[in-house]
Order: structure tokens, then C-alpha cells, then sequence
């Protein structure tokens, strides 16, 4: 039952954007976590004394257990809600973070102890984005959700933009170790926060007041007569509808465009930092400084895109806000990545390519925003199976770039992304924005 707000309840902002700002620092945490390997990735390969193919194993090894346990993660989201099970993902995550530190590079199988830890870890931060979105999905309403979800992305340019410096400067100092020391701790002291601050859903908060209450319910479009209140309780303890899900072609293409979007961006997270140090021949500071901007493109590119989905969703319509926008998102970031890999200047190159990240960043949002208002209550599942689409791409692209540059050059391996963002603009022409797993009536702000 719920409780009336407190008297001294802090009210600054409404407590449903305090809390999805606290997702915005898990996220960015989530990914400091992902792409310390990266940043390490020189001095680990020296360590272990293994190639960038062989590199590239331990980089998939991540997504291959983030993949796996999208759609696990999202059913157990469904059964636990948010809050515990991204409070326990952080522990998780954190724990493994530290055991990647303590593998013994010279120990036999070292390198499959170092794959089978990155794996587990993987597999702790599938929950992430899957909770994030079913705390947007209860949370707020549909007409706010683009710049929700923009908030709870903008940590992904935002962790992976102070990576660089932050953890070169551990690195350097310190060792390579102590960077992935620095994570765990920080993961685990933010899963404490999010458990203390954060219920699974508005009702069951006490600091939220009843107009804000009001404005949520209202825009989630829950039916509020009994009967059908008794309907939707149904609908929440109903099994999963697989066959409604797999054979939708909306969310099939959503599927496939976010195949193609993990295909790209894991570029930058998983390659770019080495990149610039060994193809475009920068240090390890300069690569460190340079290697950012394509994480704060990220970060400005995800928050606009979030409010740029809203308004044209409100000011012309959802197939604009929801369907166009990352279709032209996808195919600038296509054009951007043409450009940038065809750029002799290092420094030059750096900010073209920086720009088709962020190009990237500005459809992040609508993945999620479509998926929260087709799926409902079946939100983290669904969610979790687009994205395992997205994980798939990003672990393909981890092992096969540095076999397409090793066979015919860094130009090629971003040819192929161009031509994956192409495809991934054109599936967006195939969603519809209006398409519901459980219809009911819509409610307008």
C-alpha cells in the first residue's frame, strides 16, 4: 500500500527524473566497466603476450555472456523488478570487474580464465538496459519516455568518454590493475545508492506526491475501472506471448536495425582507442584525449535525440519521432564513418568519426521508446531480446574488425560498418510505431 510523501521529501525535480538520472551514473559505470578492457587492452596483450585476434576473443567473451543473458535478465526483471535486480547486477558486475584483474597472465589457460571471467561479467551487466527500460516503461509516461531513455544512454557516451583519461591516468600511475580495482569499487558503492533510493514502481515510493502520481499513470495508459485493473493485474502474472513476439515484424526490424547499430559502436568501444595508437600512430595520452570525443558525441547525441524523438513524436507524429529519426540517425552515421576513415589527419579523422558516433547516438533512444510502448508490462523481456541483437553485432564486430583490417585494412573494416548502418536506416521503414503486444486505449498529455 502506499505511503504519502514525506513532508521533507525533496522536490527539485520530480523524484521520476532524480532516479532516472541516478540510471544515467549506473550506466555510465556499466560502461567504464566494458570499456576498461579496451583501454588496457594494449598493456593486457603485452601481459598475456597475445595478438589483437587473440584480444579480440577476450573482448567477445564479454558480449557473448551480455548477449546470452539479455532475454534471462529481462524475465527476471519482470518476476523481481528493477530495483533488486539492478542492485544485485552491480554487485555482480563489480565482483567480476575485480576477478579480471586477478588472473596470473603467465598461469596455464590463462587466456581461457581471462575469457570465461569476462563472460560471467557479461553476463551481470545484461540486466542494465532491460531494468532501465521497465523502470521508464513504469515510471514515465509515453510522452516522455524518448528523453527518459536519452537520459539513461547518455551514460553510455558519458562512461566511455572519461574512461580514457581517467583510467590512463590509474594505468599510468598505478598500473593497469588498480583501473579495474577503480571500477569495481564504484559499481558496487552506485548499486548501494540505487537500492536505498529506488522502487520498482511510483506507488510504492514514498517521496512522490500525487500529482506526479497522477501525470504517471495517466501516461502509461493503465486501464482504472476494476474490471479492468483486474484485466491488466492478469496480464502481468501471464506468460510470456514468445509467438506475438518473434513474429513481429516491427520488432524484428527493431532487432535487426540494433544488430546492425551494436555492429558500429562497438567499434569505438572496443577498437578505436587502439586505433588511434597503432594505425594512426598517436601516443597513449594523445590517443587517450582524442579517443573521448567520440564518447561525448555519444553522450550530447543521445540526450538530444531522446527530446528530438518526443517533440516530433507530439509535434507531427510517432512514425516521425520513433521511425524516421533513427533511420536518418543510421544513415549520417554511415556517411560520417565514409568520410572519417578516408582522412589522412589523424586529429581530423578523430573528430569526422567522433561526429558519426554521435549521429549514431541521436536513434539510441527510440529503440528503447518503441519497445517500452509495444511490450507493456512485457517490457524488460522484449527490450532484452532487441538488445540481444544489438550484442550480437558488437561481439561479431569485436573479433571481426581486426581480421578485416589485418586482411585488407582499417578502411574496410569501417566500409563494412557504412555498409551495416545503411541496412539498419532501411529496417526502421519496416516498424510501426503504433504496434501494441497488449492494446489497450491510448491516453494523450
Amino acid at each position: 500500500m502506499r505511503t504519502e510523501p514525506r513532508a521533507n521529501a525533496p522536490q527539485t525535480l520530480p523524484i521520476r527524473y532524480l532516479l532516472v538520472v541516478w540510471i544515467l551514473v549506473l550506466s555510465a559505470i556499466a560502461f567504464l566497466d566494458r570499456t576498461n578492457i579496451s583501454i588496457a587492452g594494449v598493456k593486457i596483450g603485452q601481459d598475456f603476450r597475445i595478438d589483437n585476434p587473440h584480444l579480440g576473443w577476450v573482448f567477445s567473451a564479454f558480449l557473448v555472456g551480455y548477449a546470452a543473458f539479455q532475454i534471462p535478465g529481462g524475465v527476471l526483471v519482470r518476476r523481481f523488478g528493477s530495483r533488486r535486480v539492478l542492485a544485485l547486477g552491480l554487485v555482480w558486475w563489480g565482483v567480476f570487474t575485480a576477478l579480471t584483474a586477478l588472473v596470473p597472465p603467465r598461469a596455464p589457460g590463462a587466456l581461457a580464465e581471462l575469457i570465461l571471467i569476462r563472460m560471467a561479467l557479461g553476463a551481470g551487466e545484461a540486466v542494465m538496459y532491460p531494468a532501465a527500460n521497465q523502470f521508464v516503461e513504469r515510471w514515465f509516461p509515453a510522452w516522455e519516455r524518448g528523453r527518459a531513455n536519452g537520459i539513461v544512454f547518455g551514460g553510455v557516451g558519458l562512461g566511455s568518454a572519461i574512461a580514457p583519461p581517467l583510467l590512463t591516468a590509474i594505468m599510468l600511475r598505478y598500473g593497469w590493475h588498480a583501473s579495474f580495482w577503480f571500477c569495481a569499487a564504484a559499481g558496487v558503492v552506485a548499486g548501494a545508492v540505487w537500492y536505498a533510493a529506488a522502487r520498482n514502481t511510483p506507488e510504492s515510493h514514498p517521496w512522490v506526491r500525487p500529482e506526479e502520481l497522477a501525470t504517471i499513470v495517466r501516461g502509461r495508459g493503465d486501464p482504472r475501472d476494476g474490471t479492468a485493473l483486474a484485466l491488466a493485474e492478469a496480464v502481468r502474472k501471464a506468460p510470456v506471448p514468445w509467438g506475438r513476439i518473434l513474429t513481429s515484424r516491427s520488432i524484428l526490424a527493431v532487432t535487426a536495425s540494433y544488430f546492425t547499430y551494436g555492429y558500429v559502436s562497438w567499434i569505438f568501444f572496443s577498437w578505436f582507442y587502439i586505433y588511434l595508437s597503432e594505425v594512426r600512430g598517436l601516443s597513449l595520452r594523445s590517443s587517450a584525449v582524442y579517443s573521448i570525443f567520440p564518447f561525448a558525441a555519444m553522450s550530447v547525441g543521445s540526450l538530444l535525440g531522446g527530446v528530438l524523438s518526443d517533440w516530433l513524436d507530439r509535434r507531427f507524429s510517432a512514425r516521425a519521432g520513433r521511425c524516421f529519426l533513427p533511420a536518418f540517425a543510421l544513415a549520417m552515421t554511415a556517411l560520417l564513418l565514409t568520410a572519417g576513415s578516408r582522412v589522412h589527419e589523424a586529429r581530423a579523422a578523430s573528430l569526422i568519426l567522433a561526429g558519426g558516433a554521435g549521429a549514431l547516438y541521436l536513434s539510441q533512444s527510440c529503440f528503447w521508446s518503441v519497445t517500452s510502448n509495444f511490450a507493456g508490462t512485457f517490457t524488460g523481456v522484449v527490450s532484452g531480446a532487441m538488445n540481444m541483437g544489438c550484442q550480437i553485432g558488437a561481439a561479431v564486430t569485436a573479433s571481426v574488425t581486426p581480421l578485416i583490417a589485418a586482411h585488407f585494412g582499417w578502411q574496410a573494416s569501417f566500409s563494412t560498418a557504412t555498409v551495416l548502418a545503411f541496412l539498419g536506416a532501411a529496417a526502421w521503414l519496416l516498424v510501426d510505431p503504433h504496434e501494441r503486444l497488449n492494446p489497450a486505449p491510448a491516453s494523450e498529455p
